[in-house]
């Protein structure tokens, strides 16, 4: 399964520009890591918020994927708890609820460094199952 879902992050021209790796990906959970270069950080040496709504984005897109196989997400709310400073970021989601149609789907947001992780951001959003086309 985690080759399978490596397979399509590697055709996502968006995540392969940033460097996203895909780390875990089982029903229901999945983990996304990226290194953290200097052109994602901003002007306080912050890495930028819109990288962690990527990571964030896609890592709650996987989980459901697990489950439905192709999915989209229909909307997502971010909280950014304390800026990322580290030189790697993981997000780690996890399937809340899943119907058959759509799921509910938390992901925490860390960043790491030398002295370990810090949760930065928490997000949750609801992932909608895309149909195969006839």
């Amino acid at each position: 399964m985690l080759e399978r879902g490596q397979a399509v992050l590697a055709q996502q021209p968006f995540s392969v520009l940033l460097g996203a790796e895909l780390t875990v990906f089982r029903e229901g959970e999945a983990e996304l890591a990226l290194p953290v270069r200097t052109e994602l950080r901003q002007q306080h040496g912050f890495v930028h918020g819109g990288v962690l709504a990527y990571l964030a984005d896609n890592a709650l897109t996987y989980a459901a994927g697990s489950l439905f196989g192709d999915a989209l997400t229909l909307e997502m709310k971010i909280n950014y708890a304390r800026p990322a400073r580290g030189t790697r970021l993981v997000a780690r989601a996890h399937v809340v609820h899943a119907g058959k149609r759509q799921a509910v789907v938390r992901c925490d947001v860390f960043d790491l460094d030398e002295a370990g992780e810090r949760l930065c951001a928490i997000a949750q959003g609801t992932i909608t199952r895309v149909e195969p086309k006839p």
